[in-house]
């Protein structure tokens, strides 16, 4: 069935101008009410567009037909997952607790069921704030597929198969992307992050295929849990695109908590058992578990919006070819009608920064571009282009990793000459009661000419909220100060948050580190390394001046080559 409405005010309207090209039914339609597609449809309505906005109807677990307002991030992604990982911390907790004082019971029951269950009232509660948003702010939502018919026109194909049209002036694609499993036989007994998020049991046993987020972070939940965990990957280390050392630091921990890892490992094969499934390696071995995770990169969410019928082109991923796209976990924005892509690493087995991608990368970077088409670009008449440099981005293995800025490797490939690193490994103060071997490890990259830092990484407790959260760590620069030291940022810290991205962002320098001051040293050694983090800083503060290390890198010819000052890396202050 089809129908075709034109709407003034939600009304149909009689008396439309046919010869008025500029009349549409919306001044905005949105296809996918994920997290960018929220974004933009609720920022442009605010400039006073007539939005409409259709997403699939709801459910934890996503297929081509199933989706659910607030998409892959509220629903399948970042929420839930971030839930299963505050439930699989408790574990550590609990054991460190027992040094602490607290006389426990030997043996402490887990209930999985009742977990998943808070996991989904969640996600549901945040599904209707997510519809409730929309409609505060006049956007039109329906529930159906969409997909494009023509340059200004979509179609909604709703639950009972009624087809609506409506015209729109300008239309975003925001449909994201699904995971998928990976072309070995047997594939099909595997599951993917969707199923992962909402399995009936809690697995005895489980093997990993990839080295990115979604491994590593299944990873750490499914052990967290007590699970017996394998996590296979191609590298050498999971996490391929991090900065070396703190792929390092990620596997020693993960091995330090009981996961098996076999690097430069891939499966070949996996057999449904009476008991589960049994994998096969390309080494020949061959491993018996419960349930295998395919953790083996996502696929764009274009095949039936029939793009091919406006000539929007499409790469060999199914990926829009355009001048804008950021394809991050659920989010897939384009302009149709040019031809050009940005290259964004989108993860796999091993995928670095631009795999599953937390919240904050997502938050970075899609929410503030589809604030700018809808606020700035489009209906705010200010053209603007988001700055991709210094998204912080974050790891929620258990303990997790967050970075922001270049990486070590990255600064030697792009740097014009030398580059400072300054790296500390320290055992937490909350550690050194508990008796957990497992070392914190910060690393700031800085221009030796200009002094700027050019990247922060950090290993360890509480390292997400530390380096990425700018709103909780709230930068100033007061007058006096400001006569004192021009460009210097001072840091007011709130709880253990401190922003150190928006520092970068500023163009801070290792200057400015050194001279910031925090009003609360809530874990010691960590904020040593903003507050004394030359040599001879530390060494003046009464610490261990072989708690840091400088690292000299020569990019002067066109092989580069780094020296190593100070004292040997991996000496601990504590």
């Amino acid at each position: 069935m089809n129908s075709r409405k034109m709407l003034n005010d939600g009304q149909p309207d009689s008396a439309v101008d046919d010869n008025n090209d500029d009349h549409y039914d919306f001044d905005l339609f949105v296809i996918g009410a994920g997290s960018g597609g929220v974004r933009a449809a609720r920022f442009s309505a605010n400039f006073g567009a007539k939005v409409g906005i259709c997403e699939l109807p709801f459910h934890p677990v996503s297929s081509e037909v199933i989706g659910g307002v607030g998409g892959t991030c509220v629903i399948r992604g970042c929420v839930p997952k971030k839930i299963l990982v505050y439930g699989a911390s408790f574990g550590s907790e609990l054991e460190d607790a027992k040094n602490y004082g607290w006389e426990l019971n030997d043996k402490i029951d887990f209930n999985w069921k009742k977990l998943l269950q808070k996991k989904t009232d969640e996600i549901i509660r945040l599904n209707n704030i997510y519809k409730r948003l929309l409609s505060n702010s006049g956007v039109k939502l329906y529930e159906g597929e969409g997909r494009v018919v023509g340059p200004n026109e979509v179609q909604v194909i709703q639950l009972d198969g009624t087809k609506l049209s409506y015209s729109a002036k300008h239309i975003l694609i925001a449909t994201g992307s699904r995971a998928h499993n990976p072309d070995i036989p047997g594939q099909e007994f595997g599951i993917t992050s969707d199923e992962a998020l909402s399995l009936e049991d809690l697995p005895k046993h489980v093997v990993i295929l990839g080295g990115g987020y979604i491994a590593v972070e299944f990873a750490s939940i499914w052990r967290g849990m007590g699970s017996t965990v394998d996590l296979c990957f191609r590298k050498e280390l999971p996490l391929r695109g991090f900065d070396d050392e703190m792929r390092a630091a990620v596997a020693r921990n993960l091995e330090g908590r009981g996961v098996n890892l076999h690097p430069r490992t891939t499966l070949t094969e996996v057999v449904k058992t009476d008991n589960g499934v049994k994998v096969r390696t390309d080494h020949g071995e061959e491993i018996e578990a419960d349930v295998v995770l395919f953790a083996t990169g996502r696929s764009p969410n274009t095949k039936r919006l029939n793009l091919d019928a406006v000539g929007v082109e499409l790469d060999r991923t199914g990926a829009v070819k355009v001048v804008f796209i950021f394809f991050f976990l659920d989010f897939h924005f384009i302009l149709a009608g040019v031809s050009w892509r940005r290259k964004i690493d989108v993860g796999g087995g091993d995928g670095g920064p631009g795999g599953w991608s937390c919240l904050m990368v997502r938050g970075g970077d899609c929410w503030l571009e589809v604030w700018r088409f809808g606020e700035k670009t489009v209906f705010g008449g200010k053209p603007s282009k988001s700055d991709y440099s210094h998204i912080p981005c974050a790891v929620f293995s258990i303990p997790p990793l967050s970075v922001v800025g270049l990486s070590e490797e990255e600064a030697i490939q792009q740097a014009s000459g030398d580059i400072l690193v300054f790296t500390s490994s320290f055992n937490p103060m909350k550690n050194t009661i508990s008796q957990r071997q497992e070392k914190t490890v910060m690393k700031l990259v800085v221009d030796a000419e200009t002094d700027k830092v050019l990247g922060a990484s950090m290993c360890g407790p509480d390292a997400a909220e530390i380096m990425q959260r700018p709103d909780l760590g709230r930068w100033r620069c007061n007058s006096l100060d400001r006569q004192r030291y021009p460009s210097a940022y001072w840091v007011s810290i709130d709880g253990d948050k401190e922003g150190i991205a928006i520092a970068l962002k500023c163009g801070a320098t290792k200057a400015q580190f050194d001279s910031t001051v925090s009003n609360q040293l809530l874990a010691f050694p960590v904020l040593q390394l903003l507050v004394y983090s030359s040599f001879n800083d530390f060494a003046r503060a009464g610490g261990n001046p072989s708690f840091y290390r400088r690292r000299i890198c020569d990019n002067a010819g066109s092989d580069k080559t780094c020296s190593w000052g100070g004292q040997a890396e991996d000496q601990s202050l504590i």
